[in-house]
């Protein structure tokens, strides 16, 4: 998968010209849309077939700052994965190849009536998607 690339904006630092730590937030949700959309899964389209993903949890580790006009580089690959419940990972780098953020954030597929999903029943071909991901990558759990 390509890893999502953007520059830091001038409204997303503080007074100290540092990036606010909230927006590493903002750029993990970033990724993970073009992330889907490179999987051939847009957000639109599974909201559309009805399933929706929710986080469930989100950690973050940060490394270096970062400021206005650094280019961040948002490598998304998936930790794990059950059927039910996603865990991604995010490596967030700056143009030098620093780490500069590492990040997870893991989702549950719900239905509309915030039923759990089970996505091999609902969704194989996503399933088969991201499990032939995961089996490419090193490290990946199922």
């Amino acid at each position: 998968m390509r890893p999502y690339t953007r520059r830091v904006q001038y409204y997303e630092t503080d007074m100290m010209g540092v990036t606010h730590h909230a927006n590493y937030i903002h750029w993990m949700e970033e990724a993970r849309i073009d992330f889907m959309d490179q999987l051939g899964f847009p957000y639109a389209r599974m909201e559309e077939a009805g399933v929706f993903s929710p986080v469930k949890s989100i950690a973050c580790d940060y490394r270096k700052s970062c400021t206005f006009g650094v280019e961040i580089t948002v490598a998304v690959s998936v930790a794990s994965f059950n059927g039910v419940v996603m865990t991604l990972a995010y490596d967030m780098t700056n143009a030098q190849g620093e780490t500069v953020c590492a990040a997870r954030s893991e989702h549950v597929f719900l239905s509309r009536e915030g039923r759990f999903v089970r996505l091999k029943r609902e969704l194989p071909a996503f399933c088969e998607a991201v499990e032939k991901l995961m089996d490419a990558q090193p490290n990946a759990e199922s």
